[in-house]
């Protein structure tokens, strides 16, 4: 009786182990033809148990390539498509290119910060204190979902005018949403917008 720790470790474990012995008795079939037509077989079988390749872009490219792996590149046949090389795949992948520049706040993010520079952009009005408004509320909600203590609206205030380096400022009596309304903890019956007046006149506008 053999285990499966002492087996030989599968290329490709999604085939399983009965596809990869298939594929290593297609290996020693001396006849190229009959090798082929064996290699044919396999590459259907290969496609009946894994149905969401075909909604892949060449799956059947893809099927080819993966038994010539799982043969460790040791097949061959004349299959419809270029054969794989084993160099492609043992080279290593480049570094990604990191976004740079230092982001002043973390739990606000990078794009908040790209946001607020379009904000600044809009002609003085009140369509651009509503749009600071609505950034100062994404501001609250984001230092929320890091942070479970409470925030006074102050502090928001402050690091907006912050971050766009004095160029976004809202009065301390302007209306923020609240922590329950922000965590959708508000019950329906008791939900209010005390920043109605805002409401009002920006409900037809579009930012």
């Amino acid at each position: 009786m053999e285990y499966y720790t002492q087996l030989k470790p599968l290329v490709i474990p999604e085939y399983g182990r009965t596809i990869h012995n298939m594929i290593a008795f297609c290996c020693t079939i001396e006849n190229r033809e009959e090798r082929l037509q064996c290699a044919m077989a396999i590459v259907q079988v290969m496609a009946q148990l894994n149905p969401p390749l075909r909604d892949v872009e060449n799956f059947q490219q893809k099927l080819w390539d993966h038994m010539i792996i799982m043969s460790d590149y040791k097949l061959d046949v004349d299959g419809p498509y270029p054969k794989p090389l084993a160099d492609a795949f043992q080279l290593k992948p480049e570094k990604p290119r990191y976004p740079k520049g230092k982001i002043r706040y973390k739990h606000y993010g990078k794009t908040i910060e790209d946001i607020i520079e379009k904000a600044i952009a809009y002609n003085e009005g009140d369509e651009k204190q509503e749009l600071a408004r609505q950034i100062a509320n994404h501001l609250k909600k984001s230092y929320l979902n890091w942070n479970k203590d409470s925030i006074h609206d102050e502090v928001i205030f402050k690091n907006l005018l912050e971050i766009s380096k004095g160029k976004l400022k809202l009065d301390e009596s302007t209306p923020l949403s609240s922590h329950q309304e922000l965590r959708g903890t508000t019950s329906p019956s008791k939900k209010f917008y005390k920043n109605h007046k805002y409401r009002n006149k920006f409900k037809n506008r579009k930012f």
